[in-house]
């Protein structure tokens, strides 16, 4: 692969709503550079970007991919990423390394949920974009419709450079807008043809479009464009580029990724319109005082990189893919990261294409590589020169948003199944492992059903080890409603010395969650030596109810009376005495279920906000509070809601606002659950 110079490079995120053709778009473009030698196909399994065997089996892309293709002098890096919700770390990761973003959509099904997502995340982050509507030449397929849907959600900087040309149902070729000029598909070869007749109609006051957008870039060209005087081809270049640098200009381009339409019309922009990287300015913090501070890219700085995404394999180990903003990285060298204050050992450096890996001595400001083998570096650490003093912007990753318990399939894997999630969690920072002390569950914690399956099919690939997965026990709590007094007696006598204890205590419920011990015993019926063995076994029988065996809370037990042995008696007679005293006395005090209740906040459109409540109510929700939200386009419905009824949520959320609601959801108390709930759940308990 050749070296490049910064302003000839281009790093790009391809971005879209599943099944929208980001990866067959890539495999076009490595075709048309010559970087392969035909186009695979995602129903094969034989595209670049999809190789993983997750990706090969389920046709979908699950991590993001590099696609480097060279094309007439630039080098654009094509960062291909999936669509599926499930799966938004690995878009932010390739979001973090791009300069720019090419949002793929459907003619046939237009601006989808993940169209939307995408483009929010581009406007999250400035960069500019672009567009294309992929499968034009499908009979279905409406690019008007599409292009005044894209208007009405993304706003009038959406600027059609290309239109169809349609001969019945069948898409024929295209008029470039900006030069007035068209194509037309003869098979696979493209020839160019005068605009058709009739077309110009159709294409003036779309070219009128880009001429006022134009204009709008500049003052001077405001007034040529007024005075009525064309502009040359280098200013209205120079001016798209002013425009999509700054978000005014989102330029959209047609075709079909798979039939490799358009493809090179688009190549052609990308390489034309979108920014190098020494036209973005980085931001960073000084890491020794977080003062915040700008970096221009540059070659002649002194080197900083960041690394956006790590790969796990079992075979080669971690590889780290990293974005250079600053300087030359070079082989056999060493590097500080600040994030970890360590230094790190770079071997040799590669450039990544799919799986393939080309070896490079270096990989300069502006280009992308990766590193195997950093020993403490992850996601997000930045790396650089050890003088530097600078942080680079990390990764803002979602927070997981569904839990499933973990175990292991066979008897003594769990330690492999823990070793191996960890490796895993190394290369997808979207998903956790924790362990709840309560319920001795070891779960694991991600984006959605889809997500949590394939990190197990990966664990099972990748390490040799199948691991079940099964809905979390909910952690509920027992109390009581009545005082009552209870005796508690243990005596034995089997030859020798005997055991003997003996205590009267009285049980009421209480604010404290942890239960409160008290003694009120008066003459020494009780020793005191004897307190804290009958403290303990209460305790220790609180810790497993008597109508189901969870916790008890709520609750204040006060040892009033007693006997004892001068012999017979020990602190292990009196324990038991006080178990057999708590098991009596809760029994009879009105024993009742606890549940846990959380605090949910849900994010969506207004539209929908009716059947989300509805869905709330179902889960025996009680609604809050509603209205505005500071997330844009919006609202909030406020919420609290059993956590039993809370399980999947993430999906059937999804489900309910095609992917445009989010939510929060925190513990916020316990509170006494139905009879019927409480009935099921013991019952329930006594099964299992």
């Amino acid at each position: 692969m050749n070296n490049y110079k910064m302003e000839d490079i281009r790093n790009i995120a391809v971005m879209g709503h599943g099944k929208c053709g980001k990866t067959t778009l890539c495999e076009a473009m490595l075709f048309n550079s010559g970087a392969t030698d035909r186009m695979g196909t995602v129903a094969d399994g034989t595209t670049v970007c999809d190789y993983d065997p997750e990706e090969i089996k389920r046709q979908l892309s699950i991590s993001t991919a590099m696609a480097p293709v060279e094309w007439k002098g630039s080098k654009l890096n094509m960062i291909d990423t999936p669509g599926y919700f499930d799966f938004v770390g690995e878009v932010k990761e390739g979001l973090r390394a791009a300069d720019s973003a090419l949002i793929a959509l459907s003619g046939r099904s237009g601006v989808s949920v993940g169209t939307e997502q995408v483009f929010k995340f581009a406007r999250t982050k400035g960069v500019p974009i672009m567009f294309f509507v992929n499968k034009i030449d499908d009979n279905r397929a409406d690019y008007q419709r599409t292009l005044e849907q894209m208007k009405e959600k993304f706003g009038k900087a959406v600027t059609p450079f290309v239109y169809p040309i349609r001969e019945g149902d069948e898409f024929k070729g295209f008029v470039d807008i900006v030069d007035m000029t068209a194509r037309r598909y003869e098979g696979k070869d493209r020839v160019d043809i005068p605009v058709p007749e009739g077309m110009e109609e159709i294409v003036a006051p779309l070219r009128d479009m880009i001429m006022e957008a134009v204009a709008e870039t500049d003052d001077a060209l405001m007034n040529k464009y007024f005075n009525g005087e064309d502009f040359t081809f280098d200013e209205i270049k120079k001016a798209i580029r002013t425009g999509v640098k700054d978000g005014s200009i989102y330029p959209v381009y047609c075709g079909s990724g798979q039939n490799n339409i358009g493809v090179r019309s688009l190549m052609d922009g990308m390489a034309k319109y979108l920014p190098a990287p020494n036209e973005i300015v980085e931001t960073a913090h000084v890491a020794s005082s977080g003062e915040p501070i700008e970096v221009v890219q540059e070659v002649s700085d002194s080197a900083a990189a960041i690394v956006f995404k790590t790969i796990a394999d079992p075979y080669v180990g971690k590889m780290s893919l990293f974005r250079v903003y600053c300087g030359e990285i070079k082989a056999d060298s060493t590097l500080y990261n600040p994030n970890k204050g360590v230094t790190e050992r770079i071997g040799k450096l590669f450039m990544l294409r799919g799986k393939k890996q080309i070896e490079v001595k270096s990989v300069c400001a502006g280009d992308i590589g990766v590193v195997a083998k950093l020993e403490k570096t992850k996601t997000g650490d930045t790396l650089c020169a050890e003088n530097k003093n600078m942080i680079l912007t990390g990764i803002e990753f979602p927070a997981p948003v569904l839990s499933m318990a973990v175990s292991a399939a066979a008897k003594g894997d769990e330690e492999k199944i823990i070793s191996g999630l960890n490796r895993l969690m190394e290369e997808d920072p979207t998903f956790t492992i924790t362990t709840d002390t309560e319920t001795k569950q070891t779960l694991i914690n991600g984006q959605g059903e889809q997500h949590i399956d394939i990190i197990s099919s990966k664990l099972k690939t990748k390490y040799g080890v199948t691991m079940k997965l099964d809905e979390p026990i909910v952690a509920y709590r027992e109390t009581i409603r009545a005082k009552v007094k209870a005796e508690g007696k243990h005596k034995k006598q089997s030859g020798g010395h005997g055991q003997y204890g003996h205590v009267f205590v009285e049980f009421e419920p209480c604010v404290s969650e942890d239960m409160i011990f008290e003694e009120k015993v008066f003459g020494g019926s009780v020793p005191k030596n004897y307190f804290p063995a009958v403290e303990k076994g209460l305790r220790d029988a609180c810790a497993s109810g008597v109508l189901a065996g969870y916790p008890g809370v709520n609750l204040k037990a006060t040892l009033v009376d007693g006997s004892y042995h001068p012999v017979d008696s020990s602190e292990m007679a009196f324990k038991t005495a006080a178990a057999i005293a708590f098991k009596e006395g809760v029994s009879n005090a009105k024993p009742t279920l606890l549940e846990p209740i959380g605090r949910l906040k849900v994010y969506v459109p207004e539209n929908i906000m009716g059947d989300v409540i509805g869905d709330i109510n179902k889960r025996r929700g009680q609604i809050m509070g509603m209205g505005e939200s500071d997330k844009e386009g919006l609202n909030l419905v406020e919420a609290e809601v059993p956590v039993a009824e809370m399980f999947k949520y993430a999906t059937d959320l999804r489900s309910i606002s095609q992917g445009r609601g989010s939510f929060v959801f925190e513990f916020e108390r316990y509170q006494e659950a139905p009879q019927n709930i409480a009935d099921n759940v013991i019952a329930a308990r006594k099964q299992s």
